[in-house]
């Protein structure tokens, strides 16, 4: 295995230098850094994308997360993913539009235009960096533990983790959004290939998916059905993620700013269907691998059902191939949404463009050394720490499209809904009060109440503007 994975890792590391060099000026613009010259393909674009939503927690968090809570959530990642990419059509074609009325930086300084107030932005971006930084910690974490179980005299954990974030730091610094890209699309094409040749083996195991299936049925049959042995796939929660997958183009800038640097709408129409291709096709497998780790892991903790499964049980090559893509898998996405806090600070920052594009790289470290302080204290419920992500992310919802849509300035109680309903989840995810009331999940009343006021106040504000003979839209 240790020949197959030199042979491997020597190849992707040769194409990250290229792609650095390729990706590097000497005389470039902050935007060129920063943005990638606007003017990204559609196969890149949907690669990239797919990498920086399909990464480390994919690979690792969701085999693990159908092992323990079942395959009841198959269907309905299927039908999220698929109304994801009816949302980025027309989210995309918004926020395109006006990108083309008041040019773009980052989604947090737009909203400060749209507001005509710098909070609005810097509650754009203190949402992200609650949220994100924890969902880039479950990355490091991820991958770390893999190794550490897989090489448990080489490093210890956080000795894999700063490896990979000073990696991470020395790529991006050199090639910035462009090299990103580039990455994005080798890691997705090497997680795509490597998670369908784990799957099949997997699969092969059993010598059929109906005797894998028969097998998991023998073991524990709940995990066959909803809401699964853990009771965990009820309709509130179902629900409530489906919400929070669905507002991800919206909420999380490294997403925002993918479909924004699209070269136009054309390549944006064909990333949104190679998402949702890539979307079922990196899922499915996954499902497989988790059925294989109940019948085979059983009870055991996820390090070892990890080690074990896409590893030890795979023949040299496969397993070399693995590890190369889980550090692929994990170098793409930390990139992206490090990137992404960065980018989101540059655009609310008054000042010339080189003094804010020197502070977003400085805070780009800070951000890593952050993330790299946080990967030793997550859990490994990596897809459970991933939706609280999505979840708190989504909030933002109401004041970042009413920012895009508004052609005028956007109504400021906006501001105090979405903060508010941050300020609530947060104080639940710290056990300050229930996350249950009335026999419903908190984030569901969150997303009613915020719905139904925002609504309300746009309602008003359409209202008002009819009244005094103003533009309504």
């Amino acid at each position: 295995m240790i020949t197959w994975f030199w042979i491997f890792a020597l190849v992707f590391v040769s194409l990250l230098v290229t792609a650095s060099i390729k990706s590097y000026k000497r005389k470039r613009t902050p935007d060129e850094f920063m943005l990638a010259g606007r003017g990204v393909t559609s196969v890149l674009g949907f690669l990239t994308y797919s990498a920086a939503l399909f990464s480390a927690f994919t690979f690792m968090g969701m085999p693990d997360f159908f092992r323990v809570h079942g395959i009841g959530s198959w269907i309905f990642l299927a039908i999220a993913n698929g109304a994801k990419v009816f949302f980025i059509l027309w989210f995309g074609y918004q926020i395109r539009k006006k990108v083309s009325e008041v040019g773009f930086r980052g989604v947090a300084g737009m909203i400060s235009g749209a507001y005509g107030i710098k909070h609005a932005g810097l509650l754009v971006f203190a949402s992200a960096f609650i949220f994100l930084i924890p969902y880039v910690a479950i990355q490091i974490r991820g991958i770390s533990i893999f190794f550490s179980a897989t090489f448990p005299h080489a490093l210890p954990a956080w000795g894999w983790a700063m490896v990979i974030v000073i990696f991470m730091m020395i790529y991006s610094g050199i090639g910035g959004l462009k090299a990103i890209i580039y990455s994005d699309a080798i890691q997705g094409l090497v997680l795509l290939t490597v998670i369908w040749v784990i799957g099949i083996s997997c699969v092969a195991t059993f010598g059929s998916l109906a005797n894998m299936f028969g097998e998991v049925e023998k073991l524990e049959p709940a995990l066959l059905s909803v809401p699964g042995p853990n009771r965990l796939f009820t309709v509130q929660f179902l629900v409530a993620s489906f919400l929070s997958i669905v507002f991800l183009p919206v909420t999380q800038p490294q997403f925002s700013t993918r479909i924004v640097v699209l070269k136009d709408l054309r390549a944006l129409h064909r990333m949104a269907i190679g998402v949702g291709v890539f979307s079922i096709l990196v899922i499915l497998p996954t499902a497989f691998i988790g059925m294989y780790g109940a019948v085979n892991y059983a009870g055991s903790p996820t390090d070892i059902f990890l080690s074990g499964t896409l590893l030890r049980d795979q023949k040299s090559a496969v397993a070399a191939l693995a590890i190369v893509g889980l550090f692929a898998a994990v170098l793409s996405t930390t990139n992206a949404q490090i990137f992404a806090l960065g980018s989101e600070l540059r655009s609310i920052l008054s000042g010339s463009e080189r003094q804010n594009l020197y502070a977003a790289k400085t805070a780009m470290f800070l951000f890593a050394v952050i993330v790299l302080v946080f990967s030793t204290m997550m859990s490994d419920q990596l897809v459970l720490l991933a939706r609280t992500s999505f979840t708190g992310t989504s909030f933002m919802a109401p004041v970042i499209l009413a920012g895009i849509l508004s052609r005028r300035k956007a109504p400021g109680v906006l501001l105090w809904f979405s903060g508010m309903a941050i300020l609530i989840y947060l104080g639940s995810l710290f056990h300050l009060w229930p996350d249950e009331y009335f026999g419903f999940r908190l984030d569901l009343l969150i997303y009613i109440v915020l719905g139904i006021s925002s609504l309300l106040t746009w309602m008003a504000v359409k209202l008002k503007n009819g009244k005094t003979g103003n533009s309504v839209e």
